[in-house]
């Protein structure tokens, strides 16, 4: 009876050892090294014009869509050149149908004098003379037809301005800077005087999170692209997270006798954040 006792619960704990180990990678260490958690998908979304923030519709830790709008500028100036934009359409319209009243009246006035000159009703001078104001008519006719192209063009470019005035978000992901207010000036270059923002926010695709790592060069011919690493974060020691070397970036950094080497996680987990310090094991094939 003693021998059995003794001998359950080194049963239990090799039934504890085998649990914790079940979703592993096989493989056993061939180095550890450290880095940190970045997002290979991120960007500060600025707007494509200066401009005065009208209004800001994120918040951080907000999740946002792509497309969504995350801030509107003052459109007060677009919208009159928009306004103008459409006002020039409509009377180039005008122009180009009036034009083409004349042409035909112009048309149907030298046709008949082309008859009567036929049958020497009329002089050759008052045929030629309606002759040229045909000619004129139609010109006047392809010079309208024009002027309403340019129009529409100007109005799709008072569009694209107005347009500009939204800012929406590129991509999915959340929100980790809120960086304007209302009021505030933004411009998509960086302002001189310091007053202006070069962005509405920052957002960061949380499904392109992987890992960054500096190794030794002395090491670096142990790692190679596909191979499998355990990744632990910092801040929560007992998570191991799979994973697998993306790529080894074929250039050393000399200040540091280093080389970076890009880890992808196999897994997702709200607890991986941009930033955050871990501890990489790479594994053996």
């Amino acid at each position: 009876m003693p021998e059995r006792v003794a001998a359950e619960p080194v049963a239990h704990s090799i039934a504890v050892k085998a649990l914790n180990t079940a979703s592993a990678p096989a493989g056993t260490a061939t180095l550890d090294t450290s880095g940190y958690v970045v997002a290979r998908r991120q960007a500060t979304v600025s707007s494509k014009a200066t401009g005065r923030v009208a209004e800001v519709l994120i918040e951080e830790g907000q999740r946002v869509e792509q497309g969504q709008i995350i801030a509107r500028l003052d459109s007060s100036n677009t919208g009159a050149a928009l306004a103008e934009a459409q006002a020039r359409l409509a009377f180039a319209k005008a122009e180009h149908d009036a034009a083409g009243t004349a042409a035909e009246d112009a048309y149907r006035l030298y046709h008949r004098n082309e008859l009567q000159h036929d049958a020497g009703l009329i002089s050759g001078q008052a045929f030629d003379g309606a002759k040229a104001d045909y000619n004129s008519a139609r010109a006047n006719y392809a010079v309208a037809e024009r002027a309403v192209n340019v129009a529409r063009a100007q109005l799709a470019l008072a569009q694209r301005n107005d347009q500009d005035m939204i800012i929406r978000a590129p991509f999915a992901g959340i929100v980790t800077v809120k960086a304007a207010q209302p009021g505030e000036i933004v411009s998509p270059l960086s302002a001189s005087s310091g007053f202006a923002r070069t962005g509405i926010g920052t957002i960061v695709d949380m499904d392109s999170m992987e890992v960054e790592v500096d190794v030794s060069e002395n090491f670096i011919a142990r790692i190679h692209p596909g191979q499998k690493a355990i990744v632990r974060l910092n801040a929560y020691p007992d998570l191991d997270i799979a994973a697998e070397t993306v790529a080894v970036i074929p250039a050393a950094d000399r200040s540091k006798a280093s080389i970076k080497v890009r880890v992808g996680l196999r897994q997702k987990d709200p607890r991986i954040l941009p930033d955050m310090g871990v501890k990489v094991t790479f594994l053996s094939d």
